[in-house]
């Protein structure tokens, strides 16, 4: 168990004048912002002293946002409306900054007792010096790109935001130094996809009346109005496609990728992170509301993580994951999938065309501004527009095949690091199905960012920061993996 050394307010006196000040505060901001601003800060308070206590809390507020409310704002405007999200990595990132300055090393007391000193991972490794050099790239290719397009308010938000992003990786890596940390973390994860597919699955069970009018009822929190459900090609007519709190089926698929996958060797796991049958209730909830979006780039990366795991580890998964594919292809209830489905192979459906025109004109782009490509804000040229749905291809859009070729190094490297101290995280079998997990659910985001952006969309916030939690979740268990810290 960690032990942390906190302030100890001894003082009546101060403590009485501390109180008065925060009430003094609270009924100003009762008096002139209102309920919801007064109500906002009293939140922000609690959280902010929660972090303080107990860092690990400030990850589990991070992927709350992240599953449950990925698009909300303040009601209230200062210079912009800051999301949910943005406070929560401000105040992640400002406290482990904080940590950083004020303790060179930690103390942490094992189970039996003894004291142990660990030192904060050197800055050495080469994978911590690869992504700051990526960080280094992207800034120049945006400011390259400035040469090409106007610098707006807006796109500047969402570059810092992505910044913030990708510094949570060193956070993560600083942080996530032991089993019981790692555990905790990916338990967040795990429960938090799980409650967003039971929501998921819910909404998408209402009658439509009903679960746009509960989904109207977010408007205050910077959420859209008007109708938002969404169906297939948007024609109502068509089969309705499962959203959540996500507002878009494909970013809506492309969170269960990850948290499914990573849920997944808990299936085998001899020491749970759920009780009881709470594993397989999570998976198969993220399953079925998966299939319920009708993304297909979803489905392909949560299969092609399933497989992975099944060939390299996990083979009982393998009968598993048949029988799912023939309940899928038989059942009546799924057909309307598997149709889609097969225009999609096919080609058929106007999404699968404009996906290909996408492809076709990015290439274009890429072919015209190939080194460092045309930055973040927009295309220079009238016929062409930024934005493809392929990770990759946006990639390099956006930072060039230099941009592309460095991003690819990175996951390489990561990948790397997982095979060479493959046999001591196999070895240890706390640490296997958490280890097997993090690097599953990346797989799972690779190959779903063939068929979409939403990883390197400067649009989805959300999905941008969960990739770099999961990047650097598998970072820091290699690393665990290696150094065999056992607390």
């Amino acid at each position: 168990m960690r032990t942390v050394t906190s302030l100890q307010w001894r003082d009546p006196a101060l403590l009485g004048l501390i109180c008065a000040l925060i009430a003094l505060l609270g009924g100003a901001l009762l008096s002139f912002g209102g309920v919801i601003l007064a109500a906002a800060a009293f939140v922000g308070l609690v959280v902010t002293v929660w972090f303080l206590r107990d860092f690990i809390f400030g990850f589990w507020v991070v992927i709350g946002i992240i599953t449950l409310l990925p698009f909300a704002v303040f009601p209230v405007k200062i210079v912009f409306s800051p999301t949910f999200l943005d406070a929560a990595l401000v105040g992640l990132i400002g406290v482990w900054l904080l940590r950083a300055m004020s303790n060179k090393d930690e103390e942490w007391r094992a189970e039996d007792g003894r004291q142990v000193r660990l030192r904060p991972p050197s800055s050495g490794p080469r994978l911590i010096w690869a992504v700051a050099a990526f960080i280094g790239l992207t800034v120049f290719a945006f400011i390259a790109g400035l040469g090409h397009a106007p610098l707006t308010a807006n796109v500047l938000r969402h570059f810092v935001e992505l910044l913030m992003s990708m510094a949570l990786f060193f956070v993560v890596v600083e942080s996530v130094r032991d089993h019981a940390t790692l555990e905790r973390v990916v338990r967040a994860l795990i429960l938090g996809g799980a409650l967003a597919a039971a929501l998921g699955v819910f909404l998408y069970a209402l009658p439509d009346e009903t679960a746009n009018r509960l989904l109207n009822l977010l408007r205050p929190l910077g959420y859209p109005g008007g109708d938002v459900l969404r169906f297939i090609e948007d024609n109502p007519d068509l089969p309705e496609r499962a959203i959540g709190t996500s507002v878009d089926p494909n970013v809506f698929g492309g969170m269960l990728i990850m948290a499914a996958a990573l849920a997944l060797p808990q299936i085998t796991a001899r020491r749970r992170l759920l009780p009881g049958l709470g594993a397989f209730l999570a998976i198969g909830l993220m399953v079925v509301c998966l299939i319920l979006t009708f993304s297909r780039g979803a489905f392909v990366g949560l299969t092609s993580a399933a497989v992975g795991l099944a060939l390299v580890r996990y083979r009982r998964l393998l009968p598993l994951l048949l029988l799912g594919g023939l309940l899928l292809l038989l059942l009546p209830a799924t057909q309307d999938y598997v149709a889609h489905f097969i225009e999609g192979l096919q080609a058929q459906d106007l999404a699968t065309q404009m996906r290909l025109g996408e492809y076709r004109d990015a290439l274009t782009l890429i072919g015209r501004y190939p080194i460092f490509g045309v930055g973040f804000a927009s295309a220079p040229d009238i016929d062409l527009y930024l934005g493809v749905s392929n990770v990759y291809l946006l990639i390099a859009e956006e930072m060039g095949l230099v941009g592309l070729v460095a991003f690819l190094g990175l996951v390489g490297m990561l990948f790397a690091l997982a095979w060479r101290v493959r046999r001591l995280a196999l070895a240890d079998a706390r640490l296997e199905p958490l280890w097997l997990g993090v690097h599953a659910a990346l797989v799972g985001a690779l190959v779903g960012g063939l068929f979409d952006h939403y990883f390197f969309n400067l649009d989805f916030h959300h999905a941008i920061t969960l990739f770099w939690l999961m990047f650097g979740l598998a970072a820091a268990a290699s690393q665990l993996a290696a150094t065999k810290v056992h607390l």
